[in-house]
């Protein structure tokens, strides 16, 4: 494990960490609504991408710049801001002070605005920014030319496999507690139609039947036009084999630690990522049954004398901003028969 500790005074700003993917869901969250912390305790993530200012306008900065900047496709403005963010979980961060005259948010908290807002109680130092206003998830995200990483003199923690995804409790509920869709499964499926966009060249596509089609079924139809000779998609991944005969494209989950997307023996195989949370809970067992006061129940009888798993009465509505930030990132975007995604008109 290790610790974050100030560059300019060598204060240490973090609890003992260890690295995982950074979320999905990450930068997508639902307006005017309180959200959790996005890192779960003792983690950490990195975004690789540019994040936040300085934003310079598309027109000025031109198509091969942008495309340095990890952006394919017109957008209003390009980030120019810092690679290699750290975000941890706010309860893990140690020894530092708000800035109160950049705490500015929009109603409910902090949004970032004002730039780095907490600093280190050793030396002063801007170190980080705090965000935890309606519509974000709690961050702190660490200023990567303000802090070192170092050994934090623990014993290094089990990174996170692709044997995890097997576990139940690794699986994310696509409802709330409050009977509404979950947030992250939004933005999983935000993020998924993009990646099937450029994965299909603007195909129309097939769902397996089952939980894929009932709720990923909505996402698809709104991104992906209808028609003949439709893609066929399937699920796989770990302890999940490859359908015979092989559908066109794979839904496959995210490794938990590293974010890459899992792939199969047949390395030519067209694979589409998924948030691992949402793909195990897609590839778990489906509606099992309590189980008698006494005796068994028949193998493949189902009582019919429970609630179903609750679904709310609207269908699942994919993450706009998702869909348009994770399209604009992918290269395969540039490609001719996309021409119709590249401009600011597209009804994403």
């Amino acid at each position: 494990m290790d610790v974050f500790a100030c560059a300019g005074c060598g204060t240490g700003l973090t609890a003992p960490v260890s690295r995982v993917a950074l979320p999905v869901h990450t930068h997508y969250g639902a307006w005017e609504e309180l959200h959790p912390p996005l890192m779960e305790p003792a983690t950490y993530a990195v975004e690789r991408l540019p994040t936040g200012p300085p934003w310079r306008l598309w027109a000025e900065v031109g198509e091969e710049a942008a495309a340095r900047q990890g952006v394919y496709a017109p957008v209003h403005s390009v980030s120019f801001g810092a690679r290699g963010k750290i975000v941890i979980a706010p309860g893990d961060s140690r020894s530092t002070t708000l800035i109160r005259e950049k705490c500015a948010g929009y109603c409910r908290g902090v949004d970032g605005r004002d730039g780095p807002n907490p600093a280190c109680t050793g030396c002063g130092r801007a170190v980080a920014t705090r965000i935890d206003d309606c519509g974000s998830w709690q961050t702190v995200w660490l200023k990567p030319d303000a802090v070192v990483r170092r050994p934090s003199g623990l014993p290094t923690a089990p990174l996170p496999d692709r044997a995890d995804l097997e576990h139940a409790g690794h699986r994310v509920l696509p409802v709330e507690p409050d009977g509404s869709w979950s947030r992250r499964w939004e933005a999983a499926f935000g993020v998924a139609p993009a990646h099937l966009v450029v994965a299909t060249g603007n195909r129309p596509v097939t769902l397996p039947a089952g939980p894929v089609a009932e709720l990923l079924g909505h996402a698809v139809a709104r991104r992906l036009p209808s028609g003949p000779d439709p893609r066929s998609v399937g699920l796989a991944g770990p302890g999940v084999p490859v359908p015979r005969p092989r559908p066109d494209v794979l839904l496959v989950p995210r490794h938990p630690g590293t974010g890459e997307p899992w792939r199969p023996s047949d390395r030519r195989a067209t694979v589409v990522p998924l948030d691992g949370g949402v793909w195990a809970y897609l590839t778990g067992a489906g509606e099992t049954s309590p189980v008698p006061a006494t005796g068994t129940l028949p193998a493949g009888v189902l009582r019919d004398d429970y609630p179903l798993p609750a679904r709310p009465r609207y269908p699942l509505e994919p993450h706009g901003g998702a869909f348009r930030e994770t399209l604009v990132r992918l290269p395969g975007i540039r490609r001719p028969e996309l021409r119709g995604y590249r401009g600011a008109t597209h009804p994403w």
